[in-house]
């Protein structure tokens, strides 16, 4: 025991490997990463702009895609600077507290994110199977404690993670990863993490697979819903207020249930750190993609925009 004390040290700082160690590589993904970043940054600030100036778009259903764009510029944020900084520098350190927020914002945004869209989906749900009844149901309260509720239960989460986290004896200070990510962190530990995975484990079933479980639920009731529908226009038109919701939930979900529900072995490591990347900056770059292309009311939004915007010149 005394010599498993002595191994441990006090970490001042971390030093992040990244995604690669090749220079020509390196100067390939500082572009495609500057490239998903700022499409990012552009698409959506643009949906929330889109929903602040339309009044056509003051409903339920803008305003939790309103509060998803917001937690993806937040999400994209908490690590594509750092990762395009370090991409031009030699020295890939991060102080031991900033990789403390790091993870905590992170973990607490793609919480947040997950129980958003089972908001989304509860949302579609009134909409398509209590329609006569939906303004009652879907009010301006409800929405707003929906929302805040998704953000308390993902930072409350988060905190909890972030804790057990950091609470761990590291024997060094060199992470695999291109950030402090909870999976890379856990691996320095100097003892057994065990207890560590068990948590993680029940984190991911309350973070991912119960909301999972309760999209699942609302979409069976809404596609009930449809099918009774008799106009092929109406099961049509009743299917599309749904369809980019569920490509935005599909890809979430799939890809995150991958990433740490699924056993993966210390060789997988560069295939993780991909994955960490598709759902830290690829998904929060589709997802106002998703939902603008596929939304005549969102492109509507759009050309009356860029009207008003010439008009103005």
């Amino acid at each position: 025991m005394d010599q498993e004390n002595k191994s441990q040290t006090w970490v001042s700082e971390f030093i992040l490997l990244g995604l690669s160690n090749d220079p020509k590589t390196q100067v390939f993904l500082f572009v495609l990463v500057l490239t998903m970043y700022l499409v990012t940054l552009v698409g959506n600030a643009l949906i929330l702009l889109l929903i602040s100036l339309d009044n056509r778009l003051h409903n339920p259903m803008y305003f939790f895609l309103g509060v998803l764009s917001f937690v993806d510029l937040c999400y994209a944020n908490s690590f594509a600077p750092q990762m395009l900084a370090h991409m031009l520098s030699a020295q890939k350190s991060i102080p031991f507290y900033s990789c403390v927020f790091q993870l905590y914002l992170s973990l607490g945004l793609g919480g947040s994110e997950f129980f958003l869209l089972e908001a989304m989906a509860y949302d579609r749900y009134v909409a398509v199977c209590h329609p006569l009844h939906y303004t009652v149901i879907m009010h301006e309260g409800l929405c707003m404690g929906l929302a805040a509720g998704c953000l308390v239960a993902g930072f409350t989460n988060s905190l909890m993670e972030t804790i057990i986290t950091f609470r761990l004896p590291l024997c060094h200070n060199v992470i695999n990863h291109f950030a402090c990510e909870t999976l890379a962190v856990v691996r320095l530990a100097c003892v057994d993490i065990s207890f560590n995975m068990v948590m993680m484990a029940i984190s991911g079933f309350l973070v991912i697979m119960l909301p999972c479980s309760l999209v699942l639920f609302s979409y069976g009731c809404i596609v009930t819903a449809i099918l009774q529908i008799h106009s092929a226009q109406g099961r049509s038109k009743a299917f599309g207020t749904c369809a980019s919701h569920l490509i935005v939930v599909c890809m979430c979900f799939g890809v995150t249930i991958f990433t740490y529900l699924v056993p993966r072995s210390a060789s997988s490591m560069e295939v993780e750190k991909i994955v960490t990347l598709f759902y830290a900056l690829v998904a929060p770059m589709l997802n106002p993609l998703i939902y603008s292309l596929r939304n005549k009311e969102v492109m509507a939004a759009f050309q009356k925009f860029l009207e008003n915007f010439r008009d103005k010149e």
